[in-house]
């Protein structure tokens, strides 16, 4: 059984932030291969008469398009802003998608593991296989190994975050339990970065079916209050903005996206940085041994 020591904010030293920025905010752009010949993840058409078929032709539509066309508007909007991005890739989208996966090597930007296929660990006969088979598939196409990994849709066993951290794995992505990062317990250590789910546009787009104007006031307003308790409380906080091409990259949600990604990048109290990143300053500052991670009452994974 794996742990993650119950903290409040107060219980962690002050974490000060990289240029003394009150917030740090981690973009994750997730680039995902649906297969074709299975049922979708996730649907935006419900099948006439509630008959699902195999293939599902609208809903592999609705997550294509974002890899033909979502996929360039979001990546140029942040590197033409000169922005950071974490990029949680199925290791699939080299052979699957191989002008994507171009694109993205393309960036420079820090490649995280997630699965081979957008299918959950969950349901494979050895879980353990199928992490190693994405790091490996990763590091081959990108030349450099993944050190994060996020589950696809965030699915995990029992055991998934051990096997993360004896498989070599620096940090994961799965759990948005905190505005800050958490040690958890495996041994070696694994570092639990915080993610993001009612910012999540798979959330807020997806499942809620909310517009974009409310998306933006739900950024907003947790900005406002995570760079308030970094002032008050005294620790720099961290915000994951997790994006998906089909939702955020397609027309009419694009561009009141990036207006709000500029409002940030103007200010002066908020600094982008990857996954990566905000895993080596955390780590700088509470190191995995620290005693000042405290065992107190555990939450089981």
């Amino acid at each position: 059984m794996t742990w993650i020591p119950h903290q409040l904010p107060a219980q962690l030293p002050r974490l000060t932030g990289p240029d003394s920025a009150d917030l740090v905010l981690m973009p994750i752009l997730n680039v995902e291969s649906w297969p074709f010949d299975r049922p979708m993840p996730r649907k935006l058409l419900t099948a006439p008469h509630g008959r699902d078929n195999v293939p599902d032709v609208p809903n592999y539509s609705w997550v294509d398009y974002g890899l033909r066309a979502g996929i360039e508007r979001l990546v140029d909007g942040f590197a033409g802003r000169g922005l950071p991005v974490g990029l949680s890739v199925n290791a699939a989208i080299h052979t699957d998608y191989p002008a994507v996966f171009e694109l993205l090597l393309d960036t420079g930007w820090e490649f995280v593991a997630h699965g081979v296929r957008q299918e959950a660990v969950t349901g494979a006969p050895d879980e353990r296989a199928a992490i190693r088979e994405s790091l490996e598939l990763l590091t081959a196409s990108t030349g450099r190994r993944p050190r994060g990994w996020m589950g696809p849709g965030l699915a995990e066993t029992v055991h998934t975050p051990q096997v993360l951290a004896e498989l070599g794995v620096d940090y994961v992505l799965d759990w948005a339990v905190a505005d800050h990062p958490l040690w958890m317990s495996t041994t070696p250590p694994l570092l639990a970065l915080p993610y993001n789910l009612e910012l999540n546009d798979s959330v807020v787009v997806a499942v809620e079916h909310q517009p974009m104007p409310e998306y933006v006031r739900r950024v907003r307003a947790t900005v406002a209050v995570l760079k308030a308790e970094a002032r008050a409380e005294g620790g720099a906080r961290v915000l994951a903005l997790p994006m998906h091409p089909h939702l955020l990259g397609v027309p009419h949600r694009v561009g009141g996206f990036f207006e709000v990604v500029q409002e940030l990048a103007a200010d002066p109290a908020v600094t982008f940085a990857d996954p990566g990143t905000v895993a080596d300053w955390f780590t700088a500052q509470v190191p995995a041994a620290s005693p000042s991670q405290p065992g107190r009452r555990p939450v089981t994974a």
